[in-house]
């Protein structure tokens, strides 16, 4: 509520709520530069699984693209968290956007050259991993650096909705892009995106914070932040619910590709208008949750998100007709993104910010460890028993364990 000019109350404009985070100006900055590269990111993605797919005809070496991606995130993405409490939060940044965007102008030289190989595109899925290990934490954890603590939960739900935003457009671009000129300008554009970030980056405000004793080693510093994690029940479920959601669910996106052509008999711009429709029910979400301001039911929206999304992609599996299949896959990204949103914002919530990146590198391992392992499975699954069948079986697994985990586990749906 707020006074108007006659003292009277009344409600808060939805829009002064919807973009509450947007009144910072490093959070400006971030926003207009990661929403730009965020659309070559997408569109780098599409053309990258199209291609795999169009050189091998496999839905399983979609899998190992998906796998190999996700290695990194093992190795890696815990001891990142614990250089993102050790270093500048935004330098760690630069570094990790600077590597992916030479990567990306790699990878537009090898195929304007024609030297592209399914086995050259592997070792670039593992260095674009290894760019988003160090990247995640120290992205998750700036948020606090860019918006006071009351506006978090807003700037996560931003974030979801810039994210998704350019999921919406970049693949439905990214497939045209992919039939007209070929997949070398998505990589070439993606390239060139990056710039947007590097210099929203550079032109932020941060006040340098204190230099933080160092008396530990990396490995006691890391051990301090699991030990934190292991003592809450409430983020403990919260990443067993969001590992589950990922690896059974969203792992799904991978096989997007062969879906569009296998099962809806589709081209490149099928795959990217699949990829544009998830986004837009995501992107639906994410603005769904900012309008709500600084609101007080989180656990029950994330509740609805885990059980709404496995029965949504049951359906989905048994659609034939484009309209139908778009139709469904938004309501499936309305209902995750309440899940990958919610879980964000209340795990931010409870993490001190001087363990808050070491926490968020054990969401962010949560969160893409389990994606290279659904990528496997369900490519496995596919190769062996069709596309829609693996959905079904994964879908299944994810609905029976979010009902075992809001049965048995902690009270999430009353998380305020």
């Amino acid at each position: 509520m707020i006074r108007d000019i006659r003292g009277q109350w009344r409600a808060r404009p939805e829009g002064s709520r919807t973009f509450l985070a947007l009144k910072h100006r490093n959070y400006r900055l971030w926003f207009g530069g990661q929403l730009t590269s965020l659309f070559g990111s997408w569109m780098q993605s599409t053309a990258l699984g199209f291609l795999v797919f169009e050189l091998t005809k496999s839905p399983e070496f979609l899998g190992y693209v998906g796998f190999a991606a996700g290695i990194p995130t093992w190795l890696f993405m815990l001891w990142a968290g614990v250089v993102a409490d050790r270093i500048p939060r935004r330098r760690q940044m630069l570094i990790t956007q600077t590597s992916e965007m030479l990567m990306a102008f790699l990878a537009s030289i090898l195929v304007f050259t024609g030297a592209i190989r399914p086995w050259q595109i592997i070792l670039l899925a593992f260095g674009f991993g290894t760019a988003n290990a160090f990247d995640a934490p120290a992205r998750h954890a700036l948020v606090q650096d860019l918006v006071p603590l009351e506006d978090m939960t807003n700037a996560i739900a931003l974030n979801s909705a810039m994210f998704n935003t350019s999921a919406a457009v970049g693949p439905a671009v990214g497939g045209l892009i992919y039939a007209l000129v070929g997949p070398g300008w998505c990589f070439f554009v993606n390239g060139l995106s990056f710039l947007a970030i590097i210099a929203a980056l550079t032109r932020m405000k941060i006040p340098a914070s204190a230099p933080r004793p160092r008396t530990s080693s990396m490995s006691v510093d890391l051990r301090e932040g699991l030990g934190y994690v292991s003592r809450q029940p409430v983020i403990r479920a919260i990443m067993a619910n969001l590992l589950v959601v990922s690896m059974f669910g969203y792992a799904f996106t991978t096989l997007i590709p062969a879906w569009a052509v296998n099962i809806l008999h589709g081209n490149a711009t099928t795959s990217g208008f699949l990829i544009s429709a998830r986004a837009i029910g995501s992107l639906g979400a994410a603005l769904f949750i900012a309008s709500l301001g600084r609101f007080h039911f989180r656990g029950k929206l994330l509740a609805l998100g885990s059980f709404a999304f496995p029965v949504l992609m049951i359906v989905f599996a048994f659609l034939r007709v484009h309209g139908l299949a778009f139709l469904f896959l938004f309501g499936a990204g309305f209902s995750i993104i309440l899940v990958f949103n919610l879980s964000n914002s209340i795990v931010q919530t409870l993490a001190p910010d001087h363990l808050r990146g070491r926490i968020m590198a054990i969401y962010s391992l949560t969160f893409f460890g389990s994606m290279p392992l659904g990528a496997l499975l369900i490519g496995s699954l596919a190769e062996r028993l069709g596309e829609p069948p693996a959905v079904v079986i994964n879908s299944l697994t994810a609905l029976l364990f979010c009902g075992l985990m809001f049965l048995a586990g902690p009270r999430l749906h009353a998380v305020e």
